[in-house]
């Protein structure tokens, strides 16, 4: 058994202390989604899988929970995870609230457009690019289908029940409400204008707005950090004060309200769509009515580092504000998890650096998004990880020497060997100790190391090491030929192949420097060639 509850950072309250859900047998978590207007890149799923990870070790019979009472929960238990779906399009300066700049579905459909134009869209697919909800559905489709190969459960989980992914334009009533209410105590107000009405959450009504990125009033003054322009301030009573609607007929995707026909501001999304699902429509409408008496409303809320200013810290103030009868008191969620900034290579991500990749980037390139998922997760969650080919590298050697392992004892019985027991532990505490994933992965290395025989029963205790982590559950790609290459443990790649091509005219005409320095360059983007039998190449992970 492990030997302590789970413990985990709180971003709220700057301290690592014991995750306590309302009920530990059922753990409401709510995750900050995409917004579907192009294809998520692998920063935005670093932060989409430490959540995963985070539910799934949550879920795990290894894990253990303060209960509250001065006991311990040893499960089962349930996570009802619900992600967003964020379809309605935002405007590309979001960091002043949703206010300013250009329509990012105005955007979307323009570079569609294009590769419409050029021959670029996918073989089999219609969209048209005019249309804010084709286009949305078209990336949605796409960041499902990548988040599925990468493991997410919440993506199989909404497969099932499409109400664990909601879509932000299928809650516009839901918001609308939440907007009412918080007219009716208070904390909003309207600035009007002729066809262009805003209204805005005062924060100077919230008292502890700022507690959760450690922001106060007095810092947020006008054009802080670029946080407002000084032409969105007219109207305003104070700067920091964010948009919950605006109307505004230039906008693609717009509703009927009661401030005129326009779109909700980026933080109310949210705070409707996680209560909606995991209270239940009814129930959070009668939380409108009967606000609740106490702190919190979900147990767990995530997202990734820029979440935390603006967006969670409006939502926390405009859901306490909504749902708590005491809103100076409130947290809206029990826990806050934020996973920290992906670099690639030491440097940021930027596409005019030629190091942006998104996850199908990279399956494109023959990536095994089991070796992804790894490479991706193995950073501690509050640390700035580094993504580096060299890394994903290393990351596929380790996913195969644990499928070696498992192979080995596929057909041998017996029960876990006392190295597996200790690993458990030693897996359970790592875990337990905010999420201390290479300490975890460390005790799987160690056991993987010192079983050279492994039975059956080891292999039970790494599968239930694998179901917190979702690496060996991911499909491994066989051996794949093509008329150049035998490709193992990677999908073939147009890239590479075209290389091995390159090579091999390089070879028939005896240029054998031309030949190793392709060998070389394949070798510095992550791939070790070796000659075979019938002229060709065998293609491994470096």
């Amino acid at each position: 058994m492990p030997p302590s509850t789970l413990r985990l950072y709180n971003t709220l309250t700057r301290r690592v202390e014991p995750v306590i859900p309302a009920d530990p047998a059922r753990i409401t978590f709510y995750s900050c989604g995409p917004t579907v207007y192009d294809d998520a890149h692998i920063g935005n799923f670093r932060s989409f899988l430490a959540a995963d990870v985070l539910r799934r070790w949550l879920e795990s019979p290894l894990c253990e929970l303060d209960d509250g009472r001065g006991g311990t929960h040893r499960g089962p238990r349930r996570v009802i995870h619900v992600m967003n779906i964020t379809d309605v399009g935002h405007m590309t300066d979001d960091a002043e609230g949703g206010e300013s700049g250009e329509d990012r579905m105005a955007l979307a459909g323009r570079r569609l457009a294009e590769a419409k134009k050029a021959g670029k869209i996918p073989a089999g697919v219609t969209i048209d690019p005019t249309d804010p909800y084709q286009i949305a559905r078209f990336y949605e489709d796409r960041f499902k289908e990548d988040g599925r190969r990468l493991g997410l459960k919440l993506i199989a989980d909404g497969d099932s029940d499409p109400t664990l992914n909601p879509r932000a334009t299928e809650n516009i009533p839901g918001m609308i409400a939440v907007i009412q209410k918080l007219f009716e105590r208070g904390f909003a107000y309207l600035v009007p204008g002729p066809g262009a009405n805003a209204v805005y959450f005062d924060v100077q009504k919230f008292a502890d707005y700022g507690e959760l990125s450690g922001n106060t009033l007095e810092h947020l003054r006008e054009g802080a950090g670029g946080r407002i322009a000084a032409e969105h301030q007219s109207g305003k009573r104070s700067p920091a004060d964010f948009l919950l609607w605006k109307e505004d007929p230039r906008h693609i995707m717009k509703w009927p309200s009661p401030w005129g026909e326009g779109y909700p501001g980026w933080h109310i999304e949210c705070t409707v769509m996680s209560a909606g699902r995991l209270l239940g429509e009814g129930e959070m409408r009668g939380l409108l009515a009967r606000p609740r008496a106490g702190p919190a409303v979900i147990d767990l809320h995530s997202g990734g580092e820029d979440n935390i200013f603006p967006h969670h810290e409006c939502e926390i103030a405009q859901s306490c504000a909504a749902f708590g009868a005491d809103p100076a008191h409130g947290t809206f969620a029990r826990h806050w998890f934020h996973a920290r900034f992906l670099l690639v290579e030491g440097t940021k991500m930027s596409k005019s650096k030629g190091n942006f990749y998104t996850a199908r980037d990279l399956f494109a390139k023959g990536i095994e998004p089991a070796a992804l998922r790894l490479e991706l997760i193995k950073t501690h969650y509050r640390s700035n990880a580094n993504f580096t080919m060299q890394g994903l590298a290393d990351s596929q050697k380790t996913v195969e020497r644990w499928r070696r392992f498992a192979q080995l004892a596929s057909s041998k019985p017996g029960p876990a060997s006392d190295a597996s027991a200790r690993a458990a532990r030693a897996f359970a505490e790592a875990m337990s100790d905010d999420l201390n994933i290479a300490a975890a992965i460390a005790a799987i290395n160690t056991m993987v190391g010192e079983v050279s025989a492994p039975a059956a029963g080891d292999v039970e205790v790494l599968r239930m090491f694998d179901a917190a982590l979702g690496i060996l559950e991911r499909e491994a790609p066989a051996a794949m030929t093509s008329d150049i290459g035998v490709f193992i443990g990677i999908e073939p790649s147009a890239e590479v192949s075209a290389k091995l091509e390159e090579r091999r005219a390089a070879r028939a005409a005896k240029d054998f420097k031309k030949s190793d320095q392709i060998r070389d360059e394949l070798k510095a983007m992550g791939y070790a060639i070796k000659d075979v039998a019938g002229g060709k190449v065998e293609v491994t992970r470096s």
